[in-house]
């Protein structure tokens, strides 16, 4: 359901999780880029994600502050970044959308060259991607190899450091909210509209207070969906090597019958076999878990769950 009210022009969605004590200055950021726009018309949507920690209590002074422009969703339970945005973007009225991490680390003043972007230049698509980053050589590397391996994996066009802080307009949007997995990656789903993007990078600051909960797990996770959702180079590839090792097989099978033949040499021992046995389980075992990657993501799509639990929604017009 797409709540669209042309008197906005821009909604602000924010996942929130675990973000106490950063809330308070992001809002006051967004606050800044708003009366600086007085052209344009603005909502901040917040989703809290299940945090239990004192973001919400914060984000309930932040509403009642601003009760025209704040928009609070709490979900019933922590349900991941990809369905907390997804909700946000399910209540945006905007003709176009930001989206962006509630921690401070991306510079809300580049907000004013995305909304130029896209009303002045007509991008359906501003992404601000991250040429440098104030985070742990831990950090910094493990997204380096993540997004490397979506761009040759699923996405050509993805950007060499990623992206989270997005504009997107209404017609994207809607192809977002008509479009959607099971598991929901929703910067593949942007890259897949096929609208042309426009890129604007920029350094990430460092998170002001906390720590990422952004896991090299949930990493893994991410990348596993990119993949599997957008691409069929797996199952592509589970035959090549299948066809690979059977090539090996019947050259070793061909070696030793020529050294039993013509040498009259015996078939090696039991260190060949193991090895073989070792390798070709191997394999084996990774078409399976990758066929049952498949198999799951068509058992979640056609149970057709919702991606997430509303608990509450406060705005001026529910107040509740």
């Amino acid at each position: 359901m797409t709540h669209h009210n042309s008197r906005i022009d821009c909604s602000f969605v924010i996942p929130v999780y675990y973000n106490e004590g950063c809330l308070f200055d992001t809002m006051s950021s967004l606050m800044e880029v708003i009366r600086q726009n007085t052209r344009f018309s603005f909502e901040v949507i917040f989703i809290d994600d299940g945090s239990q920690d004192n973001s919400f209590h914060e984000l309930l002074e932040i509403q009642k502050a601003n009760p025209k422009i704040v928009k609070l969703i709490k979900l019933t339970r922590n349900f991941g970044q990809p369905a907390a945005r997804l909700a946000g973007l399910k209540y945006a009225k905007g003709r176009c959308v930001i989206s962006m991490s509630a921690d401070g680390q991306d510079p809300v003043s580049l907000c004013h060259d995305m909304l130029k972007e896209h009303f002045e230049n007509n991008y359906e698509i501003v992404i601000c991607t991250r040429s440098a980053r104030d985070e742990s050589f831990y950090r910094r590397l493990t997204s380096q190899l993540f997004y490397w391996m979506m761009r040759k994996l699923s996405f050509s066009n993805m950007p060499t450091g990623g992206f989270d802080y997005i504009l997107i307009g209404r017609k994207v949007l809607n192809v977002l909210l008509q479009n959607q997995d099971a598991q929901p990656f929703i910067q593949g789903q942007i890259l897949w509209s096929g609208y042309t993007p426009k890129f604007i990078h920029y350094h990430r600051l460092a998170r002001k207070t906390g720590r990422s909960r952004w896991t090299f797990g949930k990493k893994i996770a991410l990348l596993i969906d990119g993949v599997i959702n957008y691409s069929f180079l797996p199952i592509r590839l589970m035959s090549l090597i299948g066809i690979f090792v059977s090539f090996l097989g019947f050259i070793m099978a061909f070696i030793i019958l020529i050294r039993r033949a013509i040498i009259g040499s015996q078939v090696p021992g039991w260190t060949t076999l193991t090895i073989l046995i070792l390798i070709v389980s191997g394999i084996q075992m990774i078409m399976i878990g990758i066929v049952g990657e498949y198999l799951w993501r068509t058992l979640a799509q056609s149970r057709d769950r919702d991606h997430f639990v509303i608990e509450k929604v406060i705005d001026n017009e529910s107040g509740s």
